[in-house]
């Protein structure tokens, strides 16, 4: 059964190995994006805050951004952090994915939010190796191979393991250590072995996780494990709704945040940000999962009229942000994250050792096959000169050959 598994794990490892190398490289290098993109622009998401200092009411804020930015964008959100040195976050609609930085004290723009090239470039190799699909939700080659890699990757990692198990307490010991005084194939072969068991179970979450982003059926399936479904509701009738919105939007009077802000404040002593839009508001709580509690309010009062718990959405609104969490190792914070990116820079590089292994032996077999054929070759002119040769080059270390050659 061991041998069954072994050529399963080569077999299936020699066509794919490179493409889990870049899936699991760059996926090492999307895990600190954020922290390294926030880090490099310490203006855009930090402000100066002294003792005493007050943040702006919401009205307050929004007057100074309409008047520091063309009058083309129309505000959809402000984010206010819970943090004292954190700036607060309007987005626009048309602006795509980016924020405009406000000091909170001040009300003065600090600029937008940016994504670095290399980060974009990361992350189309990672999901889609450079072809992303033409709209959300479309197929593409790129984003195919991805998909059944990681579904290949789940089998290599599954045989690794039965591979792995030792027969004995010696081979245990062996199995969880590095040598590193025993030459290159010696810690080759170590780290393929001992880092490769450490990082499986990691592994196995990121690539489990990362599927149900490739394949509707495998998506479908993950959700109804945890007794949720993925079928969208049936969307009503327009009619007049969005007619009403819009000019719901136009009449919107941004000083019933302020109110809304006052309320939930009370509410909510501790909170990571309150995000406001038109009609409700998020509060964030502290931790790394996403959770966060929706209050309505009422748009000519700002009196909050209901308050959705968190513990009391749907299963089905949560899934996405618990697989997200599992797959970026977000869920625990700076621990987590470190160790993802450990476990996935080992990814990366147990198929280029695995290579390195495959390889060698096959040029030691083949080494092997020539030195006896050559023994059969050349048997009858000296045999016991050619058994003694072929004895000695395989095993007898080098310091020694020239003591036995003269002993024969």
């Amino acid at each position: 059964m061991n041998k069954v598994f072994r050529k399963i794990h080569l077999w299936l490892s020699v066509p794919v190995g490179l493409i889990i190398t870049v899936i699991c490289l760059t996926g090492a290098a999307l895990v600190f994006e954020r922290d390294i993109t926030e880090s490099l622009n310490p203006k855009i998401y930090k402000v100066a805050y002294t003792e005493g200092d007050t943040p702006l009411p919401p009205s307050e804020l929004v007057a100074s951004i309409r008047q520091q930015v063309p009058d083309s964008l129309e505000l959809l959100s402000l984010q206010l952090s819970g943090e004292r040195d954190v700036a607060c976050m309007a987005t626009f609609k048309g602006a795509g994915k980016r924020s405009l930085s406000v000091n909170p004290y001040t009300g003065e723009v600090n600029g937008w939010t940016k994504s670095y090239p290399f980060f974009q470039t990361m992350r189309k190799l990672h999901r889609w190796l450079m072809d992303p699909p033409a709209y959300k939700g479309a197929k593409s080659a790129g984003k195919v191979i991805v998909g059944i890699t990681t579904f290949v990757m789940v089998v290599i990692l599954v045989s690794g393991i039965v591979i792995w198990i030792p027969r004995t307490r010696k081979a245990l010991r062996n199995r969880l250590v590095v040598s590193c005084t025993k030459g290159w194939w010696r810690f080759w072969y170590d780290s393929h072995v001992s880092l490769g068991i450490y990082v499986t179970l990691f592994l196995l979450v990121m690539a489990l996780t990362g599927l149900t982003w490739s394949f509707q059926w495998y998506r479908t399936a993950a959700y109804g494990l945890f007794g949720v479904s993925t079928a969208r509701p049936a969307m009503s009738a327009p009619q007049q709704q969005n007619k009403d919105e819009k000019k719901e939007k136009a009449e919107f009077d941004y000083g019933i945040w302020d109110n809304v802000v006052s309320e939930l404040q009370a509410l909510y002593p501790s909170y990571a940000s309150i995000s406001l839009t038109a009609g409700k508001a998020q509060i964030s709580k502290p931790g790394n999962m996403r959770s966060s509690d929706t209050a309505a309010f009422d748009t000519q009062t700002g009196e909050i009229t209901t308050v959705t718990a968190y513990s009391d959405v749907p299963r089905a609104q949560k899934m996405k942000g618990w697989f997200y969490a599992f797959h970026t190792g977000s869920w625990g914070g700076m621990t987590t994250k470190v160790l993802y990116f450990l476990a996935a820079f080992i990814g990366g590089i147990l198929p280029l050792s695995g290579y390195y292994l495959w390889l060698k032996k096959k040029r030691l077999s083949k080494k092997k096959k020539s030195l006896e054929l050559s023994l059969k070759q050349n048997v009858y002119k000296n045999p016991n000169k050619c058994q003694s040769d072929f004895f000695m080059n395989n095993f007898f270390p080098k310091s020694r050959r020239k003591e036995s050659r003269n002993s024969v």
